[in-house]
């Protein structure tokens, strides 16, 4: 079996890929070239926008509307026929232009390679495009340098190299050219370089042994090809809704039609009836309505720093039940920050460091003296443990840069891998000091003496125990750790220089450091928890920093909790769904297993929200049903893989972004309720005339007018009703429930039975001329303008009893949705112009009614304001006494 080339020695890797170990001729790189192409991503195919404006029309409902429209024409009804096709029609404009938008997610991982790479051509060093790197070229680095393709480090001088958008780590990983025995994880391959990252310090060489799509990089695009978008719940919901809709609407007008014609209607009449009442029936503006209502929603979304890139994720936030989330940049600060001092004995926390605690104050001095790190116009240049340390002395009002000046370095001792030390030589006071700091366990070796409050002295044993159980403390509790000692000059004012000038020293203290969480972190994890939302933390760090982070902000209760990504290397799918339950922190995890992680939980029937900010979150992100990228920190391929990006990179904004999602749920089938109850109420009068031989009650145009001027506005208005808080004290939903549930059904089947009613009541008061002037008297033409009028403003009516589940039409809240009140007086404007405007009779297949006519229609049309609200009253004690 092959050996992967962090296993092999710089020779076997040289030999591995260029076949010799000397650098690549000019043949060779032509060879190279053609058998690898350029150091670039490839691009997939894109869909037109053709494409994607005709598949606007795949909805079952839309098929079912075409179909009715081309009938309509062929039976010569051409009004129907293109108002059925102007209302499709717009819905597809408005589907195209909320989805339309090129995959950019290649294009960003693009721009992530290094514009320019130093390669050795020709015997020298030269300056190169990224794209012309190929496999077998010698790429130098040196800090700052992005790392342009993968490779294995052949010559390294103390190189950090920044691979968080990879791995997810938040620390600098310090590199080796050593050989790694055995198998290792991505973000412990010391030993190799891979393209996207850069280099915060030190400088080294290494070989290229994959460019472009054989990159790590290049692997997540792949993934990002592979893995398939998921439908939200409302998506699969209405899909499933429209499908079950029109087959029982198709069955209504079927024995409709049949009945017309056992009755003798001319079959052609039957027949168009039959189809006008499958326009009114089916809610043709449902995916219009639903698409704005969504619009709506992302527009208060983005004001509350959340953007939203793909429609339907606004309501799948609402049916959320487990969030993975990322650790760094987004639970946490992604920013290193000094916690607690060890100093003379005892710890103290960073907050309550007092500048004139001599011992405090050497330890922060000689902290910013053995420190690379800079802040030059106001960004923070070098390691982050150690901008962390001249951060603090900013925050304590000491410049860092007056104390760098005061105690001038003279010389230093770079940090590398081997020793695990660095040292400068600083003039302190008029004499030579070398400060040094590391790894604790190296230091604690190093010295001969400690620092106390009451002065120096020989280090014992037991000092070194107290030592090393304050750095057990830390590292228990995620924190990075760096001891500092220091050692003065001789008589002479001279320090030693050369081999063991790291030795005789006198310790000083320990630094702790973290990433910190975010302070709102905490209070979102909570809010998560009481909302029926599980959290998980996903992230590429090391275990015990994400289980110290998962305990304080609340993921994590029991260690056993957490574990790592290489555990479910040995899983089967099955077995990970099983395992998934018992786990809330994943450290070390690769973007295959951010994969697996997310799957398994939706294999198990929950709505799955992954966050994230880095180039190995955007696989995830993309298979997950809502993924939600950091807009600050986030790298432009986890936002262009996102459905939702945060503008604030704050994780309480996914909390709010699901209480909307609730929310906009929830009105959304308050405006289907209202949408299908008036059309049940129609079906149910049809039925019943045709049952009972009476005449037909509606022409087409009834029935489109209703549709399309006095249904639409408050259904829209409906979807736009004040939200609630209530919502977030409710499980998420089951992510098969469908939208038509029992109690959804009864309320639309009540609703409907009501509206039928009283149209019924008001088509026989017309038919038979009651309450109409003597020398007038009954006609069907005026029973069909009474049925007519009551049926458009019952349906007006019912938009306030749609508000809400329970009955709250004669209470404060039926005035605390103005765009319903508006779309009802807009309505009632409309079918009273309608009905008494003698102009618009022959348009409208009506004759003008009088004042008590009209008094009637309002009448008969308000009295299902009362009896839907008192059904609701009882249904709702019924339902609360049957618990």
């Amino acid at each position: 079996m092959m050996k992967e080339f962090y296993q092999m020695t710089g020779q076997e890797v040289r030999l591995n890929v260029n076949g010799s170990v000397e650098p690549l001729t000019d043949a060779q790189i032509a060879i190279n070239r053609e058998k690898h192409g350029l150091n670039q991503l490839a691009e997939g195919k894109k869909k037109s926008l053709p494409l994607i404006f005709l598949e606007q029309f795949k909805d079952f409902l839309v098929i079912i509307l075409i179909v009715a429209a081309t009938v309509s024409g062929v039976l010569g009804d051409f009004e129907s026929t293109i108002v059925i096709l102007v209302v499709i029609t717009i819905n597809a404009v408005l589907g195209t232009a909320q989805t339309v938008k090129a995959e950019q997610s290649l294009d960003s991982l693009k721009k992530m390679s290094a514009p320019e790479a130093k390669v050795f051509r020709g015997g020298q060093y030269i300056k190169l495009p990224a794209e012309d790197v190929t496999v077998g070229d010698l790429v130098s680095l040196e800090a700052g340098d992005f790392v342009p393709a993968d490779g294995r480090i052949l010559v390294n001088a103390a190189m950090k190299i920044d691979e968080s958008a990879l791995t997810g780590e938040s620390l600098g990983v310090e590199k080796d050219a050593d050989v790694i025995e055995g198998k290792a994880p991505l973000g412990d391959r010391l030993n190799m370089v891979y393209s996207g990252s850069f280099v915060t310090y030190g400088r080294g060489e290494y070989l290229v042994t994959s460019i472009g799509m054989e990159t790590e990089v290049g692997k997540i695009a792949t993934l990002l090809k592979t893995t398939s978008e998921k439908k939200t719940p409302l998506q699969v919901n209405l899909d499933n809704f429209g499908k079950k809709l029109s087959i029982l609407i198709l069955i209504f007008c079927g024995i409709l039609f049949g009945i017309s014609v056992f009755r003798g209607q001319p079959m052609a009449d039957a027949f168009l009836f039959a189809v006008a009442l499958a326009v009114a029936a089916i809610p043709e503006a449902l995916s219009s309505i639903v698409t704005i209502v969504l619009s709506f929603g992302t527009e208060k979304m983005a004001k509350e720093h959340a953007i939203i890139r793909k429609l339907q994720a606004v309501e799948g936030l609402g049916s959320v039940s487990v969030i993975c989330s990322d650790k760094t940049g987004t639970l946490t600060q992604n920013k290193m920050t000094v916690e607690d001092y060890y100093v003379h004995g005892r710890k103290v926390s960073a907050v309550d460091i007092d500048v004139k605690d001599e011992g405090a104050l050497k330890l922060l001095r000689y902290s910013v003296l053995c420190n690379d790190s800079t802040i030059a116009e106001g960004k923070e240049i070098g390691d982050p443990t150690e901008t962390a340390l001249i951060n603090l002395s900013e925050k304590l009002g000491i410049p860092y840069e007056d104390i760098r000046k005061e105690s001038s370095r003279i010389e230093e001792i770079p940090f590398d891998s081997d020793r695990k030390l660095m040292s400068t030589y600083n003039q302190v006071g008029g004499r030579v000091v070398m400060v040094t700091k590391g790894a604790v366990d190296v230091l604690l070796n190093r010295v001969a003496r400690i620092e106390t409050a009451q002065g120096v002295r020989e280090i014992s044993k037991t000092d070194k125990v107290e030592i090393e159980k304050c750095n057990g403390d830390f590292s228990r509790g995620g924190l990075r750790v760096l001891a500092f000692a220091y050692k003065d000059s001789d008589s002479d004012g001279r320090c030693d220089v050369g081999q063991g000038a790291e030795e005789d020293m006198t310790c000083l203290g320990l630094i702790s450091m973290m990433d910190p969480p975010r302070t709102e972190s905490m209070d979102a994890v909570a809010e998560c928890i009481d909302a029926g939302i599980k959290p998980v933390m996903i992230t590429g760090d090391h275990k015990v920093t994400a289980a110290a982070i998962a305990k304080k902000i609340g993921i994590l209760k029991d260690e056993s909790e957490a574990c790592e990504g290489s555990s479910i290397d040995d899983l089967s799918d099955e077995e990970l769904k099983s395992y998934v339950e018992g786990v809330s922190v994943y450290a070390r995890v690769s973007p295959e297993h951010k994969i697996r992680i997310v799957r398994a939980w939706q294999e198990k029937g929950n709505i799955v929200a992954m966050t994230g900010d880095g180039v190995n979150d955007a696989p995830a992100l993309k298979q997950a049903d809502i993924g939600v990228a950091m807009g600050i920190t986030g790298s432009e391929v986890s936002k262009d893989a996102a459905a939702m990006v945060l503008t604030d990179d704050n994780f309480a904004t996914i909390v709010k972004a699901v209480e909307n999602g609730r929310n906009i749920y929830k009105n959304i089938k308050n405006s289907i309720q209202f949408l299908l109850s008036g059309n049940f109420g129609a079906i149910l009068m049809v039925l019943f005339a045709s049952i009972c031989a009476l005449p037909v009650p509606f022409a087409p145009v009834h029935l489109l007018f209703i549709n399309l001027l006095t249904d639409s506005l408050p259904a829209i208005a409906l979807g736009l009703e004040p939200h609630s808080k209530d919502m977030m004290n409710e499980k998420p939903r089951p992510a098969n429930e469908s939208i038509l549930t029992r109690d959804f059904l009864t309320r639309i089947g009540f609703g409907g039975l009501s509206i039928g009613f009283m149209t019924a009541i008001g088509f026989f008061i017309g038919l038979n001329g009651w309450f109409t002037a003597a020398e007038l008297g009954g006609s069907v033409l005026l029973g069909s303008t009474m049925a007519f009028g009551i049926l458009c403003t019952s349906r007006l009516f019912h938009g306030f009893n749609c508000k809400s589940d329970k009955p709250v039409v004669f209470t404060s809240k039926v005035w605390n949705n103005m765009y319903l009140i508006g779309a009802f007086v807009l309505g009632m404007i409309l079918i009273t112009v309608a009905l008494t405007v003698p102009g618009l009779q022959n348009v409208f297949k009506v004759v003008p009614l009088g004042m008590p006519q009209i008094l009637t229609v309002y009448g008969l049309a308000f009295l299902n304001i009362p009896v839907i609200q008192l059904a609701k009253g009882i249904y709702s004690k019924l339902k609360k006494g049957g618990k």
